[in-house]
């Protein structure tokens, strides 16, 4: 049944997507904040289709914790569900994502609209520059940044290197770092097809002030807290 299902959910997504990505040349002239509301509602659906028909729900632990202003989000990556599921939760935000994902027939024309920083990871210190000086203006236009500090999909239960870019950001601009950790994994997991029922829990921790801390220092911090999490959550 959970194969069955399975297939059901990817062919509805893949018609709900194209759907929606057929839409995009009427979304492009908004501004970025109404097409990030309207982008949203592309999320809304996938969960809902996901909640219907895998029997896969979400639960939100700590959303009183996000902050009102922009701040650097830094979150556990375990699948695609992530990428989905935080844009039903922040407030207006920004990816930092692999320059290849825009490729993406639909899916890659939607990325685009939420106008990411999209990076090419073969040229290490430019995509740092480029996280850095983008990072801070989307910041100071009112975004928050999103990032995945262990840079891929890591499967539930293992635990991979955190990279400094994020706290890096924090750093230099000042805001304050957001930590998310979920289990999405153990019910969608890293380029699985299968989607298993249950209750996917994510859990938004207590914004970190980066005030007067080195990237070194905010990056542990940040470690810490989201691995403590995924012990409880494991």
């Amino acid at each position: 049944m959970t194969l069955i299902r399975s297939i059901i959910f990817t062919l509805a997504q893949f018609l709900y997507t194209t759907a929606y990505a057929l839409l995009s040349p009427f979304i492009y002239p908004f501004n970025q904040h109404t097409r990030h509301r309207l982008l949203s509602g592309f999320a809304v659906g996938i969960l809902w289709l996901l909640k219907v028909i895998c029997g896969t729900r979400m639960e939100i632990r700590g959303a009183e914790n996000i902050p009102a202003h922009p701040c650097v989000v830094l979150s556990k990556h375990q699948s695609a569900w992530e990428t989905i599921s935080l844009q039903t939760v922040l407030p207006p935000h920004v990816w930092v994502a692999k320059r290849e994902l825009l490729w993406i027939p639909f899916f890659g024309w939607l990325l685009a609209l939420s106008s990411p920083i999209a990076l090419n990871r073969s040229k290490g210190k430019e995509s740092m520059r480029q996280v850095l000086e983008q990072g801070k203006q989307k910041l100071d236009a009112g975004f928050s940044v999103v990032m995945f500090p262990e840079g891929t999909r890591i499967p539930f239960g293992q635990r991979g290197k955190y990279k400094i870019g994020g706290a890096m950001l924090a750093e230099q601009s000042g805001a304050m770092v957001l930590p998310v950790a979920h289990n999405a994994g153990k019910f969608w997991g890293k380029n699985s097809f299968i989607k298993h029922p249950g209750t996917i829990v994510m859990v938004i921790g207590k914004p970190i002030v980066t005030t007067g801390l080195k990237a070194d220092e905010i990056n542990r911090l940040t470690e810490a807290w989201i691995e403590g999490e995924m012990t409880k959550l494991g």
